[in-house]
């Protein structure tokens, strides 16, 4: 005996149709995993004020450049992060503004 929805078929058909599946939801996890390094959380918004090099984002996040290094090429090889070489020196910055949306959004959300 098959359950009956309390859902009448318009509303089921819009969330099945909503829902994220297949490619969509594993490029979305990989996504959203991104912002759960803390590290990862502080490049990005510090990114977001100005692009940098990665002895300027070491030093005024007191991390290790290593570590710095480590998350940077992580998130320009997941699309977050750009380069641009002047020299012999590598600047940082945001891909697009659409990665400081959604920090921006999360510390809405938190009520901050």
């Amino acid at each position: 005996m098959a359950e009956t929805l309390l859902l009448d078929r318009r509303t089921q058909s819009m969330v099945e149709g909503y829902v994220p599946e297949g490619e969509l939801l594993t490029s979305l996890v990989r996504f959203f995993s991104i912002f759960s390094d803390g590290t990862r959380l502080r490049i990005l918004s510090a990114l977001a004020i100005s692009e940098m090099c990665v002895t300027d984002i070491s030093r005024v996040l007191d991390l290790n450049q290593t570590t710095v290094s480590h998350q940077l090429r992580f998130l320009k090889d997941a699309g977050m992060v750009r380069t641009d070489r002047h020299g012999k020196i590598i600047f940082y910055s945001l891909y697009n503004e659409i990665v400081n949306d959604v920090l921006l959004k999360g510390v809405e959300f938190l009520g901050y």
